[in-house]
């Protein structure tokens, strides 16, 4: 069935079999028989490993250290910005422009040490 715009064509059969006057025989259906083969070469190729105890263990450590290190620096990140004043002015004036809360509005001055401007650009952008 064609579709609205598509174009059938038929071609006329010549007396050899062959259709549109190539000098090609008409083409069989290839079929594709070596589906099993390709999976069982694919199974074969990756190896089950049974994981060890001891590196999982070690893994665990590095992450949790890792974690625990992370956690520490956005502690002590928390405190320098809680020593950071700021003018109750500017922080209103970012609450209003920039209809933010106040908690976004304190962080924002707070990361750029006070500096309404510095935290209006961050915010715009």
């Amino acid at each position: 069935m064609a579709a609205e715009g598509d174009v059938e064509l038929e071609l006329e059969a010549e007396p050899n079999g062959s259709a549109g006057g190539g000098e090609r025989p008409a083409e069989k259906p290839r079929k594709h028989d070596s589906g099993a083969a390709d999976l069982e070469r694919v199974t074969d190729y990756a190896e089950e490993k049974e994981i060890q105890s001891s590196n999982l263990e070690t893994a665990m450590s590095v992450i949790g250290d890792r974690r625990s290190r992370e956690q520490k620096a956005k502690q002590e990140r928390e405190k320098e910005l809680a020593k950071v004043t700021i003018k109750k002015e500017d922080l209103e004036l970012i609450m209003n422009e920039m209809e933010i809360s106040r908690a976004a509005a304190e962080r924002s001055l707070r990361e750029h040490m006070g500096n309404v401007v510095e935290a209006l650009i961050t915010l715009t952008n």
